[in-house]
């Protein structure tokens, strides 16, 4: 590289934010562009199922029992005759929507209990630790099958819960205490840094500094969290969904592999074929995307997409 190119290509990041910048460092990467477009494949999808545009007849039988993989159905049927490809279908929008709508719960009670906890620390630091530690030492898998039994057939604010409404509520319900402690450790950092004291000399208020100040200086985190996050929870939902606590009458990839388990015996293995390779697939995006963000916003680690 020549002397003028880099003095340019210094000149043109000099001004540039950090979120400009782990944007084109994100872009730089083939793999990461690649899997930017396979999620975005899926969000239109789900966007499509919808609007009405998309899988809205996945209950109809489009033919025979059993049917293999073919040119006319790409998937094959199930025991009812119904498309596996448009259940596939259908079941992005569960999966996206469950996971969305439980990540967006989980930062709205971890974040701000974090933020709390390490900001004024002393007895409300201690009383928040105390509940994120005894959440945290019950069994992931038993707290959401317990959370799941108990909304059952429950109401909230006259809503009958049932449904994909369980599912997000219980996923987001027990899933904020990762982001809690991780969002404590960097806020005891920064109560102390230079531009917060300098806010409290300024007579700023408490609940201002911590709104204003320090969560935009943490905000990286909550989305590294969330994306690295938000392929666990479509796991749960599968979870949930397979043991008979989830989703019900609509097709989600769990109630696939569920209904998978009897077409076995029969050897008619793409319905779960179709299922695992959604799951696969999305996944597999979201972790490379969520670890290229985790890189390329985090300060000790931006040097992996250099």
């Amino acid at each position: 590289m020549t002397e003028a190119a880099l003095t340019s290509d210094i000149a043109v990041g000099k001004g540039r934010s950090l979120w400009a910048d782990a944007w084109r460092r994100l872009l730089s990467r083939k793999l990461v562009v690649a899997s930017l477009i396979v999620i975005a494949v899926f969000v239109m999808v789900a966007l499509g199922v919808y609007a009405g545009l998309i899988a809205r007849d996945w209950s109809e039988p489009v033919g025979p029992r059993y049917q293999r993989p073919s040119l006319e159905h790409g998937f094959g049927t199930d025991f009812l005759g119904r498309s596996v490809w448009r259940k596939t279908l259908y079941g992005a929008k569960i999966s996206l929507t469950v996971a969305f709508l439980a990540s967006l719960i989980s930062i709205c009670i971890g974040l701000p209990l974090g933020a709390i906890a390490g900001y004024f620390k002393g007895w409300i630091d201690e009383l928040i630790v105390w509940l994120f530690t005894t959440v945290n030492s019950i069994p992931y898998i038993i707290l959401i099958l317990a959370f799941a039994f108990v909304l059952q057939g429950k109401t909230l604010f006259g809503y009958p819960l049932r449904g994909i409404s369980v599912v997000y509520l219980v996923i987001g319900l027990t899933s904020w205490v990762g982001l809690c402690r991780l969002i404590r450790g960097e806020v005891l950092k920064h109560r102390d840094r230079d531009y917060v004291m300098a806010a409290r000399a300024y007579g700023c208020s408490r609940s201002r500094i911590i709104l204003g100040h320090v969560i935009p200086n943490v905000a990286h985190l909550v989305i590294i969290n969330f994306s690295l996050r938000f392929v666990s929870f479509i796991h749960a939902e599968v979870i949930l969904s397979f043991l008979g606590l989830g989703v019900k009458g609509e097709p989600s990839w769990g109630v696939m592999i569920d209904d998978a388990r009897q077409e076995l015996y029969r050897g008619c293995w793409w319905q779960l074929a179709a299922a695992t390779l959604a799951i696969g697939l999305l996944c597999l995006a979201l972790n490379i995307v969520g670890d290229a963000l985790r890189d390329a916003l985090d300060p000790k680690l931006r040097q992996g997409l250099e």
